[in-house]
């Protein structure tokens, strides 16, 4: 498990707080892959840990750095609304 960086969590806040489709109109290709392959991935783990009990240790490090449960979890809404992969 990584660390969250100021970047991720920056990300992870902007999706929880942001309208998917206005983020999909301005998304280019650096921004996609970066949610896709890295952003993703921390929330396909932090999602596996909610839901299926795996302490993965996301949940902490999310509240470590100010994100709560339910920025994380419209995060993920978000995320799915762009086409990610969660579950």
């Amino acid at each position: 498990m990584t660390d969250l960086s100021l970047e991720d969590i920056e990300f992870i806040k902007i999706l929880a707080n942001s309208n998917s489709t206005i983020l999909q109109a301005d998304m280019n290709e650096a921004i996609r892959y970066r949610l896709d392959v890295e952003i993703g991935t921390i929330l396909r783990e932090y999602y596996k840990e909610n839901t299926m009990d795996t302490k993965t240790g996301w949940i902490e490090k999310f509240k470590e750095v100010g994100i709560t449960e339910n920025e994380g979890k419209s995060a993920i809404a978000c995320a799915r609304r762009l086409g990610i992969e969660i579950s």
